[in-house]
């Protein structure tokens, strides 16, 4: 909490300099790790960084040639619609239905500043303040800090590497209070690359019914699996909860478009058009040339991901075969997503190069200074004695930077 400013002359007392609402907010992890990384590369250190959720490629030419296409038609230099342009709102529509077999109309779509204003509106859109969202652990940095900025509590439940980092029913019961509101479900998962199957998103999403509570499901992942595993759409195998569901998505993450920043949420219509509201006072519409750019993404093939997703498929194994070879460290096969998340509990309380780390963060510290190689901390998702490495990084970089790992902690 910020200290307050000292008496500045009558009637100021003791106001605080910055909100206790704001000031209260975690920096974003992820992105620290991945600043503090690039600015010891810029300094000359060849630090390799698996801190960014980031694909490592460019964004496909057709959608960029569609961008600089928009950049020149003067409709895009205006206003338009808060909610979303129309032709991208219909884009949406025929994507939802032909990936995910989810039926639903304009009025439920709200295109949004990436994937994260999506999640901070639906929460306060939903949200009253002291109402609880159950929240599995490890979870993405930025869910909890969007629920308490909605005025929600977030109900931390951890599922380990024991149980393949995903929830049960009955952990979920066990945290049920009269205050609790909504889920937060993800699937694939970031950090940890799980991904529940039908089976168990179908329970879930069953107890969600019967318990009368929304969810929030982030499907951003939705296209990066491997082997067999499949995805599962919480609103289509349970399509009576649709009615308490939203939905979040994205290009970024598909598309390797995460700095274009278009994101979607999908609702019920009213749900939709009370977050049309709020958007309408924060941002107004998302950037023109962006969302033609999405359309362009939505309505073209599937090729480059498919491509992508190969190229994160080899890597994902490399990764965890290297990080397996460290004594002390357990990594779990990912099934989607492009994170590694391993358990390093049995390397801490080991000396290592004359310092010992006690927790995920110094041992963070340490690889970092030691091996020049940027990691995520288990902290930063609410579940200590882990690190995340992301391998959406280019081959070379990924095997010479788990090697520096392997030769720090061997």
């Amino acid at each position: 909490m910020s200290e307050a400013l000292p008496s500045t002359g009558a009637g100021s007392g003791t106001r605080r300099r910055i909100s206790a609402r704001i000031g209260g907010i975690a920096e974003s992890a992820t992105l620290a790790v991945d600043a503090k990384a690039k600015a010891l590369k810029a300094a000359g250190r060849p630090v390799i960084g698996f801190g960014a959720g980031e694909p490592d490629f460019p964004t496909p030419d057709y959608i960029v040639e569609a961008a600089v296409e928009a950049c020149r038609d003067p409709r895009n230099h205006r206003y338009t619609p808060a909610g979303g342009l129309p032709e991208l709102k219909k884009a949406i529509v025929d994507k939802t239905l032909r990936d995910s077999g989810y039926t639903v109309t304009p009025a439920q779509v709200l295109v949004t500043n990436g994937g994260k204003q999506a999640i901070y509106e639906a929460f306060a859109t939903i949200l009253d303040p002291g109402d609880e969202v159950l929240l599995p652990a490890p979870y993405w940095t930025t869910y909890p800090e969007a629920i308490r900025l909605a005025g929600g509590v977030p109900v931390e439940i951890l599922a380990d590497e024991t149980q393949g980092y995903k929830v049960t029913v009955d952990q979920l019961e066990a945290a049920l209070t009269d205050r609790t509101k909504a889920m937060l479900f993800c699937s694939p998962s970031n950090p940890t690359g799980a991904v529940d199957g039908p089976e168990e998103v179908e329970a879930i999403g069953r107890w969600l019914l019967d318990q009368g509570l929304w969810v929030v499901t982030d499907e951003i992942y939705e296209h990066l699996t491997y082997g067999d595993t499949v995805t599962t759409s919480l609103p289509v195998v349970v399509p009576e909860l649709a009615d308490r569901c939203i939905v979040v998505n994205g290009v970024a993450k598909t598309y390797a478009m995460t700095g274009w920043r278009v994101g979607w949420l999908l609702g019920p219509a009213d749900v939709v058009k009370a977050a049309t509201n709020l958007q309408s006072h924060q941002t107004s519409n998302v950037n023109n040339v962006a969302q033609r750019a999405a359309i362009a993404a939505l309505e073209g093939d599937l090729t480059a991901v498919a491509e992508m997703r190969e190229a994160f498929d080899r890597r994902r194994r490399t990764m965890v075969r290297m990080l397996n070879e460290i004594p002390g460290v357990e990594c779990p096969e990912p099934t989607g997503a492009f994170y590694a998340y391993p358990s390093v509990k049995g390397v801490l309380g080991r000396e290592i190069e004359g310092r010992t780390a006690s927790t995920s963060a110094e041992l963070a510290e340490i690889i970092l200074e030691q091996a020049e190689v940027a990691v995520v901390p288990g902290e930063a998702f609410g579940a200590p004695g882990y690190l995340r490495l992301s391998y959406a990084l280019g081959d070379e970089d990924l095997v010479e930077g788990v090697a520096r790992i392997q030769k720090l902690l061997g």
